[in-house]
């Protein structure tokens, strides 16, 4: 019998699982730091259901919850991410320093750089990420916020809800677009096949075109087509195209390599 088709985002990742858990699903390289970062189908799934725990046990999230993340295109945005769907929570992208951006919100993920912003609104739930490439904590910071890789890596590496999401419960809040759930699953789908993402890709992602698109194109496209992702922030040009052979990557986001496609575009001459 095949599998049921994914009806939460969730269910992505668990299908990326069943096809290959060992091979490398979010590889992530920050050239201001120098880092790289590769995470498997494995590895992502014990942090996005380490994640989930947190919010759940911590902060009582579940459907009907909202979390507002302020975070950049990372490794551990898209564990982020990821363990908010499959609590079955809706994601808040904002500019979270935003006045009253953060009203209703039960709980803030924000980088270790934007507390001091996000602390002004007197938030009683947030949570700081360092973003260090082996997951560490903060260092140097001073406020209230709770720290992220301190709280969550006492979670397990298994998730189950207290109560399911439904296909129907908010997914996704961003700019005055709502998406549910299942509406994120759909739209994943649809976008995978309108850039013209296939099974076995893999994708070269520029930090500033994910920024733009939001995660639904470069996290759940991907995944919806069955993909693996090479994240790049504060790429250097210049060695794009050597990172892209070493990688082999198949196809590019926002980004124009030599004999590479790049998606949405059509193949050049």
């Amino acid at each position: 019998m095949p599998p049921a088709p994914p009806v939460n985002p969730a269910d992505l990742l668990a299908a990326a699982l069943l096809r290959d858990a060992a091979a490398p699903l979010v590889t992530h390289y920050d050239d201001a730091t120098g880092e790289r970062v590769e995470l498997s189908g494995t590895t992502l799934a014990n942090w996005v259901a380490k994640t989930a725990n947190l919010l759940q046990d911590e902060f009582d999230v579940g459907p009907g919850s909202t979390v507002a993340v302020a975070l950049p295109v990372h490794w551990q945005t898209a564990a982020v991410l990821l363990g908010v769907w499959s609590c079955g929570a809706a994601v808040l992208d904002t500019a979270a320093e935003d006045e009253d951006r953060l009203d209703g919100v039960d709980v803030v993920l924000a980088a270790q750089d934007r507390l001091p912003a996000i602390e002004e609104h007197g938030l009683d739930e947030l949570l700081g990420l360092s973003l260090h490439p082996l997951g560490l904590g903060m260092t140097g910071y001073v406020g209230d916020a709770r720290d992220f890789a301190l709280e969550v890596r006492v979670h397990g590496d298994h998730f189950a809800p207290y109560q399911p999401p439904a296909p129907s419960d908010p997914g996704l809040l961003l700019a005055g677009l709502q998406l549910t759930l299942g509406g994120l699953v759909e739209t994943a789908v649809e976008l995978a096949g309108r850039l013209g993402l296939v099974a076995g890709d893999r994708v070269l992602v520029d930090e500033q075109a994910a920024t733009e698109a939001g995660p639904v194109a470069w996290l759940l496209a991907p995944l919806a087509a069955g993909a693996s992702i090479v994240l790049c922030r504060n790429a250097h040009p210049g060695g794009l195209q050597h990172r892209a052979e070493t990688e082999g990557v198949t196809a590019t986001l926002g980004l124009r390599l030599d004999g590479i496609r790049e998606l949405g575009r059509p193949a050049r001459s």
